[in-house]
Parts: structure tokens; C-alpha cells; sequence
């Protein structure tokens, strides 16, 4: 624990934070110990034996609050003890519990019917704070206790990223019988069906996507805004399809297009894969051998990374960067943070390499009536809310846009609240 507790400590302070200062904040119950530190900060019974990994071990609504920030352990106490500040508020375990996803491992039940944590149900939404990064709050009081100087508000990164889903609208008679039943013109169908690739609405709908990123990546600078398109590589089960291969000639020109912006390319496991992580690996290696590219990144589709200690299989297909960790349900932090972190195992209490981005909002999370529910005007103001949070905190603004929301066979508002997004991005950051 000791590892785990030191990168705990130093995340809060901040990645530049030299270690001479790092190493002035303790983790200890012995007041002999006070002395050694200029800040301390009091160990609940959080990872006692007989408590870590029970029911018990869940922090009780309400919360109470340190200087504002909800507190999930401990107690909102401070006081001087000689030349030490003592924090009986337990910000470690704190942090701990929300940056490793603890909460998943001891409520298995609370599932949707694909299989992933309810983010409503989860402790940020029920306490009121999945809108803010509560983790990134912590280490500002931290350092604030320390006496360091606040770094300038300034957002670190933003990521536009993309899941190709389904590349195509209407490429197979399935398609056409699909819309043909729902109303559409036959002959327009099969017109699009046999038509160049490049006139599918959904191929489309995907340079639009991309020309708006180009123009905010050319505003910014590719160092501070970065676009992703994850594909998939594998899955043969119904929440898969549409599937295709990374050899088709439409899946290629994405590739090209996406290439040529100077954009990423992610691995997109499938929905089988996050039912049998196993699969991670040989997707990966699929990936690598129809596309000669050596992927590093990855998000599950469906976001359905199930169970925390599944991540172990990304690690074991040589996968570096995950982006899947957002609530599909709910928009928000759902790792108490903006800012990118190490993987903690919370079953083997293990700090490991792989490291996690959080998702801060998905186009369908906010309209999907299952989910948010949000009429343009909502969502609009909630992203906002979003975006003003990640850039206080230093964070990494993560966005997740589907050719398919924003395609002109598509009802909705994704395509002029992403166009917003992108022209507010270019004037704010």
C-alpha cells in the first residue's frame, strides 16, 4: 500500500510537485510521527482488515464536508499540532475509493442490463457531485495547507474522440429492409446501397465530424487538442453490429481520413470482448494484422468495462491508455477526476501502468431518454458546466461524438451541440 498511498499523494499536488514537498505530506495515526510532516493526514478505518471490501466499508449518506468539498472518509477536522497541520479528513482513502472504482467491486448487484455500473446509482451521482471532479478539489485544499501557489486555470488537453459504430447508413439490403420499414424511400435506399461509399450519410456525417475537429485542432495546436477514432476488431454478437471488417474499403478510407488530420487510431473492443476480456488481446492483434498499425489505445464499446479487475486484460494486450471510463447513463466525473490517472487494482490493492482517461460526456448519455433525457438547451448548459470544471482543475476534457448523431438521417440536436461545443472550445481554451 505504501506505492499506492505515495502516487495517491503526489496525483493530488500535481504531476510537477517536486518530491521534496511530496514527501512533506503523512499518511500516519502515530503522533509520534507528526513532527516529520508539515501536513498529516489521519487514516480512517478505510483499509482496515474486516472493513476494506465489505458493505461496511461504504461511506454514509449524507456526506459531510471539508472546507466545502464532500468528505468520504473521516472527519472535517483540522488542527496545529506544534509546527504540522493534522487532517483528520481522510482525502487518501478518499480519493482511493473513487479513482479505483472500490464502489463496483463490493456492489456486484448494482448492474444494467448490459452489465455496467449504474452511474445513478453510484456514490457521486446519489451525494450530488458527479459534476465535479471532487479528487481534483482535494488536492487543491492539500496545497492549499501546504501553502503552494494554485497553478493557472488552464485546460491540459481536449480529446474529440469518435467510436466507429456503424460506418455505414445504408451498404447491405439488411440496411435497406432496416429503413425501408421505418418509413424511408425505397428507391432513395437503394440508390445510397449502391451509390459511391463516399455518399452514405454516415460517411458524411463523419467528415463533418472531422472538419470541426480539424478546425479546433488547428486553432489549438495538435499538442493541446488531440482527436481519436476507435475501431472495432472483432464481436459477433447482436450489440456489435453492424460489424465489418478493418480490411473494407469504406473502413480503410476512415482510416486514411482520420491519418491524414493527424489524428489517433484506438482499438474499439467489442461487446463480446467486455463479457470476455480474453478477447482483448486477440482483437488487438486482429487490429494489428489488417491494419499494420500497433494500437496502444482502447475503448470498450457499449462503454461496458464491467468489472474493475478486467482492466488487467488491457494490460496483458500491451494496451497503455484507456477512454471508456464515463458513466453511459449519467454525464460527468466518474472518477472523481479531470485528470488522466494509474489504474489502482482495488481487489489486488496494486497501483499498475495502465492509464485511465476520463470520459467527461457522450452524445447519447445526454439525450437518450433512459439516460439524461436532455432537451438542447440542458445539455448545452450542462456540457458548459463540464467544461468550466476540467478547466479550473487542469483536467483533460474528453469528448465522445458518433457519425451516426450527428448524420442527416438523424433526428436530434447532436449536430448543432457539437458544432457549438467546437466554436466555444476555439474562443474559451
Amino acid at each position: 500500500m505504501d506505492e499506492i498511498i505515495a502516487y495517491i499523494t503526489s496525483f493530488l499536488l500535481g504531476k510537477d510537485t517536486p518530491q521534496e514537498i511530496v514527501n512533506q505530506v503523512g499518511y500516519t495515526s502515530d503522533k509520534d510521527a507528526y513532527g516529520a510532516y508539515r501536513v498529516v493526514v489521519v487514516p480512517s478505518d478505510f483499509f482496515d482488515e474486516g472493513i476494506y471490501g465489505e458493505e461496511a466499508s461504504l461511506p454514509v449518506l449524507p456526506l459531510e464536508n471539508i472546507e466545502g468539498v464532500p468528505l468520504l472518509f473521516g472527519k472535517p477536522i483540522i488542527e496545529q499540532v506544534g509546527e504540522t497541520t493534522v487532517v483528520q479528513a481522510d482525502i487518501i482513502a478518499s480519493t482511493y475509493f473513487l479513482i479505483s472504482r472500490y464502489e463496483e467491486i463490493v456492489k456486484y448487484d448494482i448492474r444494467d442490463e448490459h452489465g455496467r455500473f449504474i452511474g445513478k446509482e453510484s456514490l457521486p451521482c446519489k451525494a450530488g457531485f458527479i459534476h465535479r471532479p471532487i479528487v481534483d478539489e482535494y488536492g487543491r485544499l492539500l496545497r492549499k495547507w501546504l501553502q503552494m501557489p494554485e497553478p493557472q486555470p488552464s485546460m491540459a488537453r481536449i480529446y474529440l474522440t469518435h467510436d466507429m459504430d456503424a460506418p455505414f447508413y445504408c451498404q447491405t439490403l439488411r440496411n435497406v429492409g432496416r429503413e425501408f420499414l421505418q418509413g424511408k424511400n425505397l428507391f432513395r435506399l437503394l440508390k445510397i446501397m449502391t451509390g459511391d461509399l463516399r455518399n452514405d450519410p454516415y460517411y458524411v456525417a463523419q467528415e463533418w465530424l472531422l472538419r470541426q475537429d480539424k478546425m479546433l485542432s488547428e486553432a489549438l495546436g495538435r499538442d493541446k487538442c488531440e482527436v481519436y477514432m476507435f475501431f472495432k476488431a472483432g464481436g459477433e454478437m447482436k450489440e456489435d453490429k453492424p460489424l465489418y471488417k478493418l480490411t473494407d474499403q469504406m473502413i480503410t478510407t476512415y482510416i486514411h481520413d482520420i491519418i491524414s488530420l493527424g489524428g489517433k487510431i484506438g482499438l474499439h473492443s467489442s461487446y463480446a470482448a467486455g463479457l470476455m476480456p480474453f478477447l482483448i488481446k486477440s482483437e488487438k492483434e486482429r487490429f494489428r494484422l489488417d491494419t499494420g498499425i500497433e494500437v496502444s489505445a482502447n475503448r470498450h464499446h457499449y462503454l461496458a468495462s464491467r468489472d474493475p479487475d478486467h482492466l488487467h486484460r488491457l494490460l496483458y494486450a500491451g494496451i497503455t491508455d484507456d477512454f471508456t471510463m464515463g458513466y453511459a447513463d449519467i454525464a460527468g466525473f466518474r472518477l472523481g477526476t479531470s485528470r488522466p490517472v494509474r489504474w489502482i487494482s482495488p481487489t489486488e490493492r496494486e497501483l499498475t501502468s495502465l492509464t485511465l482517461h476520463p470520459l467527461t460526456v457522450m452524445d447519447s448519455t445526454l439525450s437518450e431518454q433512459k439516460y439524461m433525457g436532455l432537451d438542447y438547451e440542458a445539455a448545452r448548459k450542462y456540457c458548459l458546466q463540464l467544461i468550466e470544471q476540467v478547466q479550473l482543475n487542469n483536467g483533460e476534457l474528453i469528448l465522445l461524438w458518433h457519425n451516426s448523431s450527428v448524420s442527416t438521417t438523424t433526428a436530434g440536436y447532436h449536430r448543432q451541440l457539437y458544432e457549438y461545443l467546437i466554436n466555444t472550445l476555439k474562443v474559451k481554451v
